[in-house]
Parts: structure tokens; C-alpha cells; sequence
């Protein structure tokens, strides 16, 4: 090699090591925070998307069934408890739905609850445009209360339900207190109770003799069909029961001795012809 050459390569490297150089190497917050990054989302754009989502879903429970039906069992049971408080007078129905605060329903739900809802609701009296509570018995005092106990013991319909009494009479429980022991209370197995009228006109003493010979006749032998005949002959109606009726229990049928099958023999104008010859030696049938 030239050593001209030679000489500036030596030259060269001395240069090199008089004068180094330092390297940048990146720290490892920056690398994490560079692993880390992630693209930004316009905020604007997310809220936006959020609202959306939420008025929209807003908009579906509006507009479904469920809601429907749930605005009317409410204005029902609004009107139920405003009539048993004694507020008896028809309203509106903008002013129901002031009083009910049910004024974000839409024109929709309206012209149904208006249309369809309302005026097919047993429970509910339409009058000029205007509604009202219905109650079974419409009872404005407790002589109302009480003719209509009296009457139905007249006529044997039996009691009447609380539920029904409360209901459709304002006040009912100072209406019902205040009539005392004209009334009587039984309770059914499932716990509803039921009134009736108390006549105090039958209520007499039967004297001791009559007493005992009613205790001297004996019925055992005299079953419920015989005695229910006998009411009818004398213009009687007996009381029917209500509960539910048992089925009789189907008894199984015996399984006879089973007969031996006969069998059709064919070929019987060739007895004493045919030959067997499964042993061998021909025998003649």
C-alpha cells in the first residue's frame, strides 16, 4: 500500500479519538409514553354520539306498548283514589294529565288514550268529552250502602265484596263504622271480606219444646238428594256448591282369562291320505 496513504489513515484516526462524539438514546419515559399513545377522539363527536344514543332510547321507551299501558293504569288508579276520596267530578282530559304529570306524552298517545284507551276502559265513564271513575256499585252515603245490603238479602244475591264497597263509595270506612252492627263481616278462605246485611226483623227466640223436637228428628238416614227433592217440592231452592267438583275415580277394568286361540284346519277332506315322513317311515294322518 502507498504510504502516503497509510500516513492519513493514522491521521485520520487521531483525529477521530481527540474529538468524540455522543450518541442520544431516548429515555424510557418517552418510549412508554410513545407505547401508550393512542389516536385521539373528538370530543365533540363522543358527546354527541352519547346524546344521541340516550334521546333516541328515550324516544323508543315513549313510543312503546309498555309505556302506553303504563300512563293509563296510571290515570286509572288516580281516578280510583281521587273517587274515594269524594272528588266525584268529571275532569278533562288535559286536566288528568296536569294532575297525573304525564304532560311529555306525545299527540299519539293522546288521540289513543282519548279514542281507544279511555273510552273501552270498564272502569272509566265518558260524559261530553269529559272522564270519570266507574265503580261497580255507585254509592253515594252509607243509606246507599245499606239499601243495597238490604236489597240483595231481599232478592238471596248474598254479601257484597269490601273491595267493591270501597271503591265506590267515598269514605268508605267512616261510612261503614258509623252503620255499626247493621252490618255483618265474614271472611272467605282467601281472606276477602264480605258484607252482609244484618235483619234484625228475624231475629227472634224459638222456645225450648221446639227446639228439642227440631233435635228429634233424625236425618241421618235421609241423604242430600232426597232432602233437595223434597225442597223443591215445596218451592224451596236449596244452595248449590260452588267449590270445585271432584272427579270420580275410574277403576280399572279386570283383565279376563284369555282364551286359547282355535285355529282354522284346512285340508280335511284328505284325512287318512297324506303322508308324514319326518321320522323316516311314512305314517298315514
Amino acid at each position: 500500500m502507498d504510504p502516503s496513504l497509510l500516513r492519513e489513515r493514522e491521521l485520520f484516526k487521531k483525529r477521530a479519538l481527540s474529538t468524540p462524539a455522543v450518541e442520544k438514546r431516548p429515555t424510557s419515559s418517552d418510549s412508554g409514553s410513545h407505547k401508550k399513545k393512542k389516536p385521539k377522539v373528538d370530543k365533540e363527536s363522543s358527546s354527541g354520539s352519547k346524546v344521541g344514543a340516550d334521546s333516541s332510547s328515550n324516544f323508543n321507551i315513549k313510543t312503546s306498548s309498555g309505556y302506553r299501558f303504563g300512563c293509563l293504569a296510571k290515570i286509572v288508579n288516580y281516578m280510583k283514589t281521587r273517587h274515594q276520596n269524594g272528588d266525584t267530578h268529571f275532569l278533562t282530559l288535559d286536566e288528568i294529565l296536569d294532575e297525573t304529570k304525564l304532560l311529555d306524552i306525545t299527540l299519539k298517545q293522546k288521540q289513543w288514550l282519548m279514542n281507544e284507551a279511555l273510552v273501552n276502559n270498564p272502569k272509566i265513564e265518558v260524559r261530553d268529552g269529559t272522564y270519570g271513575f266507574k265503580p261497580k256499585y255507585n254509592l253515594k252515603d252509607k243509606k246507599a250502602l245499606l239499601r243495597l245490603l238490604d236489597k240483595h238479602d231481599q232478592l238471596g244475591l248474598g254479601g257484597v265484596l269490601l273491595d267493591d264497597v270501597e271503591e265506590g263509595l267515598p269514605n268508605s270506612a267512616k261510612a261503614i263504622k258509623a252503620l255499626g252492627d247493621q252490618i255483618i263481616f265474614v271472611t272467605r278462605p282467601d281472606k276477602k271480606k264480605i258484607l252482609f246485611y244484618n235483619d234484625k226483623h228475624c231475629q227472634f227466640t224459638v222456645d225450648e219444646e221446639f227446639q228439642k223436637l227440631w233435635r228429634s228428628v233424625p236425618v241421618d238416614s235421609i241423604d242430600e238428594e232426597k232432602i233437595e227433592e223434597y225442597l223443591n217440592k215445596q218451592g224451596i231452592s236449596s244452595m248449590q256448591e260452588t267449590g270445585p267438583k271432584k272427579l270420580p275415580i275410574q277403576k280399572r277394568k279386570k283383565q279376563g282369562v284369555q282364551r286359547k286361540r282355535q285355529f282354522k284346519t284346512h285340508n280335511n277332506h284328505l284325512a287318512g291320505i297324506l303322508e308324514d315322513y319326518s321320522e323316516g317311515v311314512p305314517v298315514k294322518k
